[in-house]
């Protein structure tokens, strides 16, 4: 069935505190369906606002008394009515005093509901299905033939042996498991295809960069993988550097404290890194190979667009990595995920999954989202209209291609008795006499 095309949701996010206090109800639903599981913390962030709405007002009052008693020292002072003047200055020192302590007291609680808010998942988009688990994901098209392979089929780890492409067992004893070492023609084949998926990109419009590998705190906070995912980013403590996770990082903090302008949208932008996760994995065939790994390679799309097209542009950049797929000719299916299995910072995600006619399962190697508002919020990137206003930006994000499964699943799917037979697309970056055999 074709992808639906939604109309943008009314939830605005990173989650403003307006939406806390006219819509409640609408903001727990969400955060029920994206299964986070502190749904309390919405009563405390209210409450905080309300102490912090209290402050205000009494800091706003004694700012006014201390206005209006400065005026009337001017005027006493003009009538030589000193010994009334001085009193009042007392007082004003009083008042002056009392809205230091009330300054002090609502930058504390400043502090405490962005701490507060920033710990709260984007809420998802109306046409996200219910559910905790990625069993209960929805399949809205599957395409591609799988391959009707021998019985002696041969998963990509074994294949990766027979022809001499990766090494496993150096990569665990250089660094550790996960870290997989890229021999040959192996190298030349993972080398080809992060040039050929930035072509395309590029090809498509995407403008082209090489970003950093490590970004600062307030970049991963920009993009919502701090406070969330601290525990799965690999740090460096003495420097307050993370490896980065993914291109999606540094590349949408590019316009962190940028303010565009409407000749310049859309932003689309496309870059190649190494991707870092210590992330705590399963057993067995799930992380065997490379299947899940602590360091990949992957090549990302990213775009900033008017709040108005952003589920247009996310239709479009589901095409664009549908297209690279199909010209890999790999046999795929498009999921739209559940509340449960979305990540922290999307309101609607699709993933991408590869047929391993080897392993038979399916694999994941993409996954493209809108974040509405949320990381935009966080950046503080903004457009300037055609009449001068400041208007808020969407941001959205696609793997285009996430490299280990795709090579993997090229291996598995591809293989003959005779050796390894590559798309055609790969043609020109390998050479015509390229064989794996």
């Amino acid at each position: 069935m074709p992808l639906l095309l939604y109309i943008c949701s009314k939830i605005e996010a990173m989650l403003s505190i307006q939406l806390f206090r006219q819509e409640k109800e609408l903001v727990l639903a969400g955060l029920q369906k994206k299964n986070f599981s502190n749904i309390a913390l919405v009563d405390t962030i209210i409450e905080v606002d309300e102490l912090r709405r209290i402050a205000q007002q009494e800091n706003d009052a004694l700012a006014a008394i201390v206005n209006a008693a400065s005026k009337e020292i001017g005027a006493l002072m003009g009538k030589g009515e000193k010994e009334a003047a001085e009193a009042l200055k007392q007082q004003v020192a009083q008042h002056k005093d009392q809205a230091k302590a009330l300054q002090a007291k609502l930058s504390e609680l400043d502090t405490k509901l962005q701490e507060l808010l920033i710990s709260l998942p984007n809420l998802p988009h109306s046409s996200v299905p219910v559910g905790k688990t990625p069993e209960e994901n929805e399949v809205v098209k599957q395409a591609g033939a799988i391959p009707d392979l021998s019985a002696q089929k041969a998963p990509h780890w074994e294949l990766t042996e027979q022809y001499n492409l990766i090494d496993f067992e150096l990569g665990n004893k250089i660094t550790g498991s996960g870290f997989p070492v890229y021999i040959d023609k192996g190298a030349k084949l993972q080398r080809a295809l992060i040039t050929y998926f930035l072509d395309y990109n590029t090809s498509k419009g995407y403008k082209e960069y090489y970003p950093p590998h490590m970004v600062n705190a307030d970049s991963a906070y920009a993009t919502g993988q701090l406070p969330d995912k601290e525990g799965q980013m690999y740090h460096m403590p003495e420097d307050n550097f993370y490896m980065i996770p993914t291109a999606e990082v540094p590349l949408t903090n590019i316009f962190r404290d940028v303010i565009l302008t409407e000749q310049e949208l859309p932003i689309k932008i496309t870059g190649y890194t190494p991707c870092f996760r210590r992330e705590a994995g399963s057993y067995g065939k799930d992380v065997r190979g490379l299947n899940r790994l602590h360091q990949f390679d992957k090549v990302e799309i990213v775009q900033l667009v008017p709040t108005a097209q952003s589920y247009q542009v996310l239709e479009e950049m589901v095409a664009h990595v549908e297209g690279l797929l199909q010209s890999l000719e790999l046999p795929y299916r498009i999921l739209r995920l559940c509340g449960g299995d979305m990540s922290f910072a999307s309101a609607l995600t699709y993933d991408f999954e590869v047929y391993s006619a080897a392993q038979e399962r399916w694999l994941e190697v993409s996954s493209v989202s809108n974040f509405e508002n949320f990381q935009t919020n966080r950046l503080k990137a903004r457009y300037k209209d055609a009449q001068g206003k400041i208007q808020p930006l969407h941001s959205l994000n696609g793997s285009s291609l996430a490299l280990p499964r795709i090579l993997a699943c090229l291996l598995e799917n591809k293989q003959t008795p005779n050796g390894i037979e590559l798309p055609a697309v790969l043609v020109p970056y390998l050479g015509a006499n390229f064989k794996i055999q």
